[in-house]
């Protein structure tokens, strides 16, 4: 048998005239995936969206080095910085997805501060490692009810807008006598100081054939969430609304034992619902674990407040699982 005496670079050099293709190394860098920078800063919770294009609009946004524009793109390795302030890869990759529903008394207002001192809903919410807690629209002091709180500001921004389509549901104590052309004109529109608007369904909660109280409950829609729509909407045909709450936002319905001033989590199979409700693709959702679990159980232990001389105290309850509508 012939040895083969070729030498190392004679080797080579016989691969490269033979015609074969040469092998490509596994090892070439894929360029960073990028996102508007926007978008990965609303995952990282400092706003929708919305505010911040404005941010960028304003110049308080620089992208490595420079002034971001509006448009401009950016992937985790890029040095981003807000206010001056460089923001660190751990939190642009963003927070682990959380949903909260939260039962708001009266009494409590949805800013984040209130130079009155008057109590917030964010006083309630468990603290978060990353990014912080966006609440999807809001209820004026005298409203109670659902409230959906979430850590991604995007399906927050998603959930508010009007093109979402989403309904919110409320029930509603009105003050003084109801016909059926009222509630026809309700639903067929009635021109308000910021536009028309419509309950897209309102009918009465019982039959009031033989009542003969000023103060009757309805059931009432509506696909947008304007300033004091419900309450507006009512007093254009000369009535008043006593008591006002908010029972259901698109497929989350408020769970009928969740005691004012408490919330609990979503689950990742109800979450996924509300990310497919929103036109958002289903992130990759880790389940509770159990010092989640601990830390919510430990809230709806907690002491109520004081109820407030024209409410009636709240029951002690274990709060049930929250309904979400597949």
């Amino acid at each position: 048998m012939k040895k083969n005496t070729s030498t190392p670079n004679e080797k080579v050099a016989k691969v490269a005239d033979s015609g074969k293709p040469k092998r490509v190394s596994k090892h070439v860098a894929e360029p960073a995936p990028t996102e508007k920078l926007q978008k990965l800063l609303a995952r990282a919770g400092f706003g929708s969206r919305r505010a911040l294009e404005t941010w960028v609009s304003e110049g308080r946004i620089t992208l490595n080095g420079k002034v971001a524009t509006l448009g401009d793109r950016a992937a985790l390795t890029d040095k981003i910085c807000v206010d001056g302030k460089p923001i660190s890869v751990k939190r642009l990759e963003g927070p682990r997805v959380r949903v909260l529903l939260y039962n708001k008394p009266i009494g409590e207002i949805c800013t984040r501060s209130d130079p009155e001192g008057r109590p917030t809903i964010f006083e309630r919410m468990p603290p978060l490692e990353k990014g912080r807690w966006i609440a999807v629209g809001r209820l004026d002091i005298n409203t109670s009810g659902l409230l959906i709180i979430t850590s991604d500001g995007e399906l927050a921004n998603k959930l508010m807008h009007p093109s979402a389509q989403i309904d919110r549901e409320y029930l509603v104590r009105v003050m003084g006598a109801v016909d059926n052309e009222m509630l026809q004109r309700l639903r067929d529109g009635v021109e308000l100081d910021d536009g028309l608007a419509k309950f897209t369904d309102v009918s009465p909660m019982h039959k009031n054939d033989d009542n003969d109280s000023i103060n009757n409950w309805y059931c009432c829609t509506l696909m947008e969430g304007r300033n004091r729509e419900v309450r507006r909407l009512w007093e254009s045909q000369g009535l008043r609304v006593s008591r006002l709450k908010r029972v259901r936002y698109g497929p989350v319905f408020l769970a009928n034992k969740l005691p004012e001033g408490r919330w609990q989590e979503l689950l990742p199979g109800e979450l996924a619902i509300l990310y497919k409700e929103a036109g958002l693709p289903v992130p990759d959702i880790s389940p509770l674990t159990p010092k989640d679990k601990e830390k919510m159980q430990r809230e709806l232990r907690k002491p109520m407040r004081a109820a407030r001389p024209s409410e009636k105290p709240a029951r002690k309850t274990t709060a049930k699982k929250p309904r979400v509508r597949r």
